[in-house]
């Protein structure tokens, strides 16, 4: 007895300590045991996809989806489909985020379209312009397709890469380690190295050279800096890997914990009486089915991720615990519409929504049958709850079961435009007054069809671009998609107003991995070498200059001379207009001339790279025809290298300041210095 008495204590006391674990991690919701996936049934491979975001605009740009009216100007935050077609005036730039860690961007005078979306593959279409690709990560398998009028590039490394497309030329340089495979309209490969410059000349029967990358201008600068500080975000800390638009949480309010939701982010400059899904449009998604492009700056990830809650009389977006990767969702609110019998205050039918609550589920009201109407937590890790009821993972809910929400009864939280009105512009013209106790919810799809205004999100009149660079066909290695019978689906019928013309299609290159395996380009002639940079001091011999203070930190801005412009991350980026065409020289490329920037030129803009030569030659190449250099705007001063025993005297940056610390301290990583790149 006397043995089995300290035998029950020990149980007791453990299984103490088991309960307090256990509701320790009930309180605080950390992160479930590693590959554990509790919704992995939930999710059909085809609705874990996130659409291409439209993450920066800036000047002109316009967007088109087939079926629309006319062109119309860009709205940031747009979600985007395959047959979507995006075109910079002058000034004009604009941001494609394709990937978690993967960047497009469009300098003036640049026409690109999606020619096709699909889990493991992005087809882009570039027929005139400058284009960029910031890609920091490619996951395995997957492939970054870029067709153009000359060939068609394929991605599946990450690198940064930067194509310069005009009359029957296109340049493509590769750097950071980026390489890709060619291929020409007769079927002909090869493949592109590192730190090269391909050019390729003519469309029927085009040549191909290739060159040592040219030096980084003030625009590949540009690029380099906005893709290092949107990665290096403070939000980043709070929200699951993969959510886009992180970085704009950054600079448009603040992150509180609280001990219910944990981590919250409350937007700042909101208006009084401001609530969730109240300004922006609903726009039909061929995909998606309606969705809601948000008119905030950050308005990405807290409408299409984690859920909205009430926090001492404020509204804050809730992520939710850091369990399973994010699912992103046209936009998660629960559509509610009047009550059998009940008439309400308005003109005709109307139609109401109201943003989801702490561990609510979503009605999908997108996808294939059997998904469309059936409750789900769709990448939330956090509790469920229905009706204000915690429930747990395994009962089953149908959609008639759900029959309150939680922000139901908050004032002013639930809005509710007319039936004819809703997808067919801002919300908040159209926005009526309804007693909610008179709504209830839609289980399932709304019965609202959308029209030639619900393809766009705005309806202000955008720039069209050229016709010659809309008719210009492309090298491509498989046909885009045909939006056409979706179309009809919807009861959308009509001519298109951007005509569609058929690519030119090749056989897609065979995977390699062995360096050698495909045969590589000509090597370009040219006298002119690229000047190599100095070789790094000898370790313990350099010395800091006498009276001199410690060295700057690796993460403060560069210096700058007076009156030079430095870009910054969250600056404007080039808006100068191209200039005009010039013949192609036949004599050696020169070195090109400083011009004086444009008054309004606040940023830099990019230059046709000459090529710099792999072999020595004599013969100059020509300049590719028509293909000049826009005008390049003042750039920064690189920082200088620091010597050894400087750099073992500066001091380790400090860490950002967390939830309740104080709001004066330092953030290191938001400066406009550019990381310098070894060729």
């Amino acid at each position: 007895m006397s043995a089995t008495r300290p035998i029950a204590i020990v149980l007791l006391i453990t299984a103490g300590l088991v309960g307090v674990a256990a509701l320790q991690v009930s309180a605080l919701q950390v992160a479930a045991p590693e590959g554990a996936d509790p919704q992995a049934d939930e999710e059909p491979g085809a609705i874990g996809r996130t659409p291409p975001r439209l993450a920066f605009v800036d000047g002109q740009v316009s967007f088109w989806r087939p079926g629309a009216d006319e062109w119309v100007a860009a709205r940031l935050n747009t979600a985007l489909a395959a047959g979507d077609e995006l075109y910079t005036g002058s000034p004009g730039n604009l941001e494609l985020q394709i990937g978690a860690r993967a960047y497009v961007r469009a300098w003036a005078g640049t026409h690109v379209g999606i020619a096709s979306l699909e889990p493991d593959f992005v087809q882009l279409r570039l027929t005139t312009g400058f284009l960029s690709l910031d890609l920091r990560r490619v996951d395995p398998g997957h492939t970054v397709e870029l067709d153009t009028p000359n060939a068609a590039f394929t991605i599946e490394h990450p690198g940064y890469y930067r194509i310069n497309v005009t009359e029957g030329h296109t340049s493509f340089i590769t750097r950071r380690g980026g390489r890709a495979m060619v291929t020409l309209p007769d079927n002909a490969t090869a493949a592109v190295a590192a730190s090269e410059q391909l050019v390729v000349e003519g469309t029927e029967h085009p040549q191909m050279s290739t060159y040592v990358a040219p030096e980084l201008d003030a625009w590949d600068r540009w690029n380099y800096a906005r893709t290092a500080a949107l990665i290096d975000s403070l939000s980043s800390r709070y929200v699951p890997p993969g959510v886009y638009g992180v970085d704009d949480l950054d600079y448009s309010g603040s992150w509180r914990v609280v001990e219910t939701y944990g981590a919250v982010w409350v937007p700042t400059g909101v208006p009084v009486g401001w609530v969730p899904y109240s300004v922006g449009s609903w726009q039909w998604d061929f995909f998606f089915g309606w969705t809601w492009v948000d008119a905030a700056p950050w308005g990405w990830a807290p409408y299409h991720y984690g859920r909205w809650v009430l926090v001492s009389g404020v509204w804050a977006w809730a992520p939710g615990p850091i369990l399973v990767r994010p699912v992103y969702a046209p936009a998660l609110v629960a559509f509610l519409g009047p009550r059998v019998g009940v008439r309400i205050g308005v003109a005709g039918p109307a139609v109401g929504w109201v943003a989801l609550g702490w561990g609510e589920p979503v009605i999908p009201w997108w996808g294939p049958a059997g998904f469309i109407g059936v409750p789900r937590w769709l990448g939330w890790g956090g509790p469920r709850i229905v009706n204000n009821v915690v429930i747990h993972r395994t009962t089953i809910v149908h959609a008639h079961d759900v029959k309150t929400y939680r922000n139901a009864d908050v004032r002013h939280a639930v809005t509710v435009v007319p039936r004819d009105r809703f997808g067919r512009g801002s919300v908040p013209s159209t926005r009526v007054a309804v007693d909610p106790g008179h709504l209830e919810p839609i289980r399932g799809k709304p019965d609202i069809a959308p029209e030639r205004r619900s393809l766009v999100p705005d309806t202000a009149r955008g720039v069209r671009p050229p016709d010659d660079a809309i008719r210009r066909p492309v090298v491509a290695t498989r046909p885009p998609v045909d939006p056409a019978p979706r179309l009809e689906e919807q009861g959308i019928a009509g001519a298109r107003k951007t005509p569609a013309v058929p690519p030119r299609l090749v056989t897609p290159p065979a995977r390699t991995t062995r360096p050698g395996a495909t045969p590589r380009p000509p090597c370009g002639e040219s006298t002119i070498e690229r000047s190599r940079p100095a070789p790094p001091p000898s370790p313990g011999r350099e010395q800091p200059p006498t009276g001199t203070t410690r060295a700057p930190s690796s993460r403060a801005p560069a210096p700058q001379k007076p009156g030079a412009a430095q870009p910054s991350p969250r600056a404007t980026p080039p808006a100068t207009t191209p200039p005009a065409k010039a013949p192609a020289p036949k004599v050696q490329t020169p070195t090109p001339k400083a011009q004086t920037p444009a008054p309004k030129a606040q940023t830099p803009a990019p230059t046709v790279p000459q090529p710099a030569p792999r072999v020595q030659t004599p013969a100059p190449p020509p300049t590719p025809g028509g293909e000049v250099r826009p005008t390049p705007a003042p750039s920064r001063v690189e920082p200088r290298a620091t010597p050894p025993s400087a750099r073992a005297q500066t001091p380790a940056p400090r860490p950002r300041a967390l939830p309740g610390e104080p709001a004066n301290r330092v953030f290191p990583g938001r400066s406009g210095a550019a990381p310098r790149e070894r060729h």
